[in-house]
């Protein structure tokens, strides 16, 4: 089994005059980054490796949860910043498959497009919810029967669990 943790960045800032690349965490991503990092470990949702879009914002975000994910292997892939969902599935099905747990750090709108693709099953109302909306620092965590990256393919994950910020502290909503 290949299980996936597919995580939005946390909410980032827009100062004038940065470019979209390098744009921050503004101060709710930096509170909400490390609790849902806490959240993912506290589930056992600790990853192998870890795939990271090289904006700043997503390397924010992941810096700020690593250490309590147990530090994995992490590689920056400038592919996935701006990605439609086609890209970062390529990404996805490069991972070595001796990784039983991958997570990205990525970008809307190809990574709620992609969760939303990959799952084709799981619970009807996670599915739904995850169709209409992949907030900021919001995961999806999709499992796949068989044991290799390369046969990840659209529809053929199951959907365990959809997290929002919100869902684990009203405190996080934006």
């Amino acid at each position: 089994m290949r299980r996936l943790i597919l995580l939005r960045h946390a909410k980032s800032d827009r100062p004038p005059g940065v470019a979209d690349h390098e744009r921050p965490l503004n101060a709710r991503g930096r509170r909400a980054a490390p609790a849902v990092g806490a959240h993912l470990a506290r589930e056992g949702l600790c990853p192998d490796l870890a795939l990271v879009s090289t904006a700043a914002r997503t390397r924010e975000t992941w810096e700020t949860m690593a250490a309590t994910l147990g530090n994995p292997e992490t590689r920056w892939r400038p592919e996935i910043y701006e990605a439609p969902a086609q890209r970062i599935l390529a990404v996805i099905r490069e991972a070595p498959d001796t990784a039983g747990t991958v997570i990205v750090v990525g970008h809307n709108p190809g990574l709620g497009d992609l969760a939303a693709g990959l799952a084709g099953a799981g619970p009807r109302a996670a599915r739904d919810r995850l169709a209409l909306e992949f907030p900021t620092a919001a995961y999806a965590v999709i499992d796949f029967a068989g044991d290799l990256w390369a046969e990840v393919a659209p529809g053929r994950g199951r959907l365990e669990r959809f997290v929002r910020p919100r869902d684990i502290d009203p405190d996080l909503a934006g």
